[in-house]
């Protein structure tokens, strides 16, 4: 089935607001969110963006017993998902089929490491075994909600969430679901944070994407997601749709286990096929939020790759991950989110912190905000590990 995909609704946490309101005041203060970490247990005293929000206020909010056994990562995307339902008019019992595709890598892990001791010695915190797996984290959020009738579990690292909103896309096209929620959400764990501290990949400062002497990335935690619906679904419905996901691409360019390609050969197969399949031509995108994480290697290789596609000269560029932190699984969900806003508000978010330009590439970020823009398409980048690289774009429609 051959529609168009149009956004209904969408939720986002993070470290620079609970809701998109929240972020949206964020983004156009350029109000960074990056600092010392308050709720990760870890020895290490490195910089990066945490939701402010305690498991026990999360829980509070939504209505969950304090000794309930949620995860940290799940409660970010029940709070991210309410709202997205809630924006897009959807409530239990609506008679449509409703697919939940999560993209999500740590899973429940933040509270297995809180617990891994206890596991050993006795027998105290043994439910949350049950809720380390990423397909675990995913069902114990869909069952929150109990409207969904298909589930998923995208893990592609950081391209996850917007992998997960490829795949909502695909199934409604297939005539397999009405609706699809889609995104991805992931807490900081020590697992992670050690794991980029093991690559020398992590700024010891707030990061600076697309800068000459930028030294790594900052992580950060959230969760955001779209509510995706056919036009006829959303005719028969009654929803005025915020806007229309247009096109999409992937390519995996498997260069390395970490590493993406210096050419950028995967970021621009998935670029050019989103325009493809958006029927757009380099030109007409008006704004690209970059993938823009702030390490050498990225932000070489994914500027080498929109030189490749857009030349020279391309549209404006910026990277809002000196702001949010790398939310790694659910940045692609974050990222769509922060995109639709700029496009519907007017307004080019700032590459914050950029200070020196890169020597090799012609182009610079957005050093400050910009307002009013006129954005009618917007491109989000989204690559992870061993190369898999999506892209997403949303453009403006008429209702």
């Amino acid at each position: 089935m051959n529609c168009r995909i149009l956004v209904s609704g969408m939720g986002i946490v993070s470290g620079i607001g609970n809701n998109t309101d929240e972020t949206l005041a964020s983004l156009l203060e350029t109000r960074t969110a990056i600092g010392e970490l308050r709720h990760l247990n870890t020895i290490h005293r490195l910089p990066c963006a945490e939701v402010r929000l305690s498991d026990s206020e999360m829980k509070a909010m939504l209505g969950i017993p304090e000794n309930a056994v949620y995860t940290r990562t799940a409660l970010l995307a029940i709070v991210a998902t309410r709202e997205a339902l809630k924006m897009s008019c959807i409530e239990k019992g609506i008679p449509k089929r409703i697919a939940f595709i999560n993209g999500t890598t740590v899973g429940g892990m933040e509270k297995s490491e809180l617990y891994y001791t206890d596991f050993l010695t006795n027998d105290n915190f043994n439910e949350y075994i049950a809720a380390h797996d990423c397909g675990a984290c995913t069902e114990i959020i869909a069952d929150y909600f109990e409207c969904f009738s298909y589930v998923s579990t995208p893990s592609t690292a950081c391209s996850s969430a917007a992998n997960a909103i490829m795949l909502g896309a695909d199934l409604i096209r297939a005539g397999i679901v009405d609706i699809a929620v889609a995104g991805g959400t992931e807490c900081i764990t020590r697992f992670h944070l050690n794991g980029f501290n093991s690559l020398m990949i992590l700024d010891k400062q707030v990061c600076r994407p697309f800068d000459e002497t930028r030294a790594g990335l900052n992580l950060g935690e959230g969760a955001a997601y779209l509510v995706l619906e056919s036009e006829e679904t959303a005719r028969l419905r009654g929803i005025s749709a915020i806007c229309e996901l247009s096109g999409y691409g992937n390519a995996c360019d498997a260069y390395h286990q970490t590493a993406s390609s210096p050419e950028g050969i995967g970021a621009s197969l998935a670029m050019k096929k989103a325009l493809a399949s958006a029927h757009l031509q380099p030109a007409e995108i008006g704004y690209i939020n970059a993938h823009g994480t702030g390490t050498p290697n990225n932000d070489e290789s994914e500027g080498n790759a929109i030189v490749h596609v857009f030349g020279e000269k391309p549209p404006f560029v910026s990277s809002t991950k000196s702001l949010t932190g790398h939310t790694t699984s659910a940045a692609g969900g974050v990222e769509a989110v922060i995109s639709i806003l700029a496009m519907k508000h007017g307004f080019i978010p700032a590459n914050y912190n950029f200070g020196e330009p890169m020597k090799s590439l012609p182009f610079e970020p957005v050093k400050a905000k910009i307002e009013p823009a006129e954005i009618n398409h917007v491109l989000s980048n989204s690559f992870g590990f061993g190369g898999n690289n999506s892209s997403l774009i949303f453009s403006k429609t008429d209702n």
